[in-house]
């Protein structure tokens, strides 16, 4: 099962949605971490530092700071750019479908964005 990080502003009814599903989940959210203070890099650093997938809605700033960690050759153990405004029941979906069929080493040094693209 992944290792996972939301950030601070990651929307609470994800997290809650998720674990539902995943009673096992290995979830940590930065407030319970104690890393509400921190900066993206840093919080990037500490997700490497934990192989934990960090869990996002920032489309503005995360990308640049994670693409800096690959730009300098520095461990990223991935990166799920989620967008705030879709469905939250269908974002819930998808996530937990990654969640139960990949495995934490296929996300290294991935940046990816929820919801997939529909054809």
């Amino acid at each position: 099962m992944l290792r996972l990080l939301s950030d601070e502003n990651f929307h609470g009814d994800i997290v809650r949605g998720l674990r539902r599903r995943f009673s096992e989940l290995d979830l940590v959210r930065v407030q319970d971490a104690g890393l509400s203070v921190i900066d993206d890099p840093a919080l990037l650093s500490w997700a490497s530092k934990e192989n934990r997938i960090l869990l996002t809605h920032d489309r503005a700033t995360m990308p640049l700071h994670a693409a800096e960690r690959f730009r300098k050759g520095l461990n990223v153990a991935g990166v799920f750019i989620v967008d705030d405004r879709a469905s939250l029941g269908h974002l819930i979906d998808e996530l937990s479908l990654v969640i139960e069929c990949t495995e934490q080493s296929e996300w290294q040094e991935i940046m990816f964005y929820f919801p997939l693209p529909q054809s």
